[in-house]
């Protein structure tokens, strides 16, 4: 079944039929023109195998309105938002972003920035009115090339020769902007291997990284004596960085580190990143929100609207926002990005740790200490879901059960799922997804050995509950 999740409308390819696809395409449409109509809309596409059917009905859809399609090809998202914001006109990404190849969806935006959660349910109402019926219009379809804008916002930034003498690994896989990335290092005067490039799409979960896929990170960084490892998820808009010791830092980190780096003065974030954070220091207002992106630009706005002078936000997954302009020390600017990016972050701690002269191992280790793991169990749908998490707030006993042997529960906070704070200060926190049929779990503890005990231990117990209860 089709719905909107943390980040985008997203169901199984076969649910993504042409006619369905320009069907949610009219509805953005007309979900718009409530407004100012728009005179043209940007499609992009990652690398999955049903995105270009989905691409083209989308345009199909845009044509029969009678609007100009842009055809932007192969991009990843934050490129897409940033040429949408640069002409504001309005954008469509198609893209199922980390989750499995036989799944994909739609990601909408406005002139400029994300969708919210309103114009979600203005999305919704509009399918299921007269106007989800795609018109037929006779507009144009254009082929743009926007990556390159993308490219130099980043380097121009930075500044040429900043990663001069870096021998900086990417893992490219599947991902969309896996040349992209390559360019952007290499014009900064990086070194680059690229690594495991593949024809088949990968889906690459930055927030939940395969035990197989982290062992081969190290064994790169190893084999090529890299001082950084680099990658992406499937449609670019998710950062993974490992340092020199082939350690992958975990996505609140990066964003953390990243976020001083660029000189921000608040940060929101998801209740699912570790509470480094506030432990910091280094930010002086920080604001917690549901997880999804939506939830995390409006609260960027908020802080904005507060008085904030660079406002950022950044998710457990190292998707980055940047709610202002950046300046550098000798004035270079950084435009305002308020959708989730992978480019900027990474290259800010690269850049800062050239900088210091440190490694990024050193650079990482300035932030206290809290390890966060996260993992899921698949094919748990809502009906599984629902009344463990509702039995975890209400039922003490169902606590004891779960948590038997990891200490009392000192405090719960049902923001977004159900995040249970122990008396030792480590968090167990469960949530179903918003994108599939699955389970969510995120730990944090003083050590990442500790917090993926927690995720091994809640996990397999409600698994096997589960299975007898089956």
């Amino acid at each position: 079944m089709l719905k909107f999740g943390t980040s985008g409308l997203r169901g199984l390819v076969s649910e993504l039929s042409d006619p369905v696809s320009a069907a949610w395409t009219a509805a953005f449409l007309a979900h718009l023109a409530r407004g100012t109509p728009p005179a043209a809309v940007l499609v992009g596409r990652d690398l999955r195998p049903s995105s270009p059917r989905i691409a083209a009905a989308c345009r199909a859809a845009i044509r029969g309105a009678g609007l100009a399609a842009i055809d932007c090809g192969v991009v990843p998202t934050p490129a897409l938002a940033l040429e949408a914001a640069r002409r504001g006109v309005p954008a469509i990404m198609v893209t199922g972003s980390h989750i499995p190849f036989d799944r994909n969806g739609l990601k909408f935006y406005r002139a400029g920035d994300e969708i919210t959660k309103d114009d979600e349910d203005g999305i919704r109402a509009a399918f299921a009115g007269p106007h989800a019926t795609p018109g037929a219009g006779s507009g144009r379809e254009e082929i743009a090339e926007i990556g390159s804008a993308y490219i130099a916002r980043n380097t121009a930034f930075f500044g040429a020769g900043v990663l001069a003498g870096k021998r900086i690994g990417l893992w490219q896989h599947s991902a969309a902007g896996r040349d992209l990335t390559r360019t952007a290092l290499e014009d900064l005067g990086a070194q680059v291997i690229a690594l495991g490039r593949t024809d088949e799409f990968v889906p690459i979960d930055t927030e939940a990284l395969a035990p197989s896929d982290a062992l081969r990170i190290a064994a790169w960084v190893r084999e090529h004596r890299l001082d950084a490892l680099v990658s992406t998820d499937g449609d670019g808009d998710r950062p993974l960085v490992a340092d020199e010791t082939g350690a992958v830092l975990r996505g609140d980190a990066l964003g953390s580190l990243a976020g001083r780096a660029l000189g921000a003065d608040a940060v929101a974030c998801p209740i699912n990143a570790s509470t480094a954070l506030e432990r910091s220091g280094w930010f002086a207002r920080s604001v917690r929100t549901r997880i999804g992106s939506p939830y995390v630009v409006e609260a960027i706005a908020g802080l904005a609207s507060g008085g904030a002078r660079l406002p950022v936000g950044y998710e457990a997954n190292g998707g980055f926002l940047l709610g202002g302009t950046a300046t550098s020390a000798d004035g270079r600017t950084l435009a305002p990005l308020p959708t989730r990016d992978a480019l900027a972050p990474m290259l800010a701690v690269l850049a800062a740790a050239a900088g210091a002269r440190v490694p990024l191992s050193t650079l990482a280790a300035g932030l206290p200490q809290r390890m966060t793991a996260s993992d899921r169990l698949p094919d748990f749908p809502d009906t599984a879901s629902a009344p463990l998490l509702a039995a975890l707030v209400t039922d003490a006993g169902a606590r004891s059960r779960l948590l038997e042997g990891l200490g009392p529960v000192g405090a719960i906070d049902t923001l977004d799922g159900v995040r249970m704070t122990l008396a030792s200060g480590d968090v167990v926190h469960l949530r179903a997804s918003g994108n599939a049929p699955e389970l969510r779990c995120y730990a944090e503890a003083a050590t990442a050995e500790a917090a993926g005990e927690l995720i091994t231990r809640v996990l397999g117990r409600i698994a096997a509950d589960n299975s007898r209860a089956a």
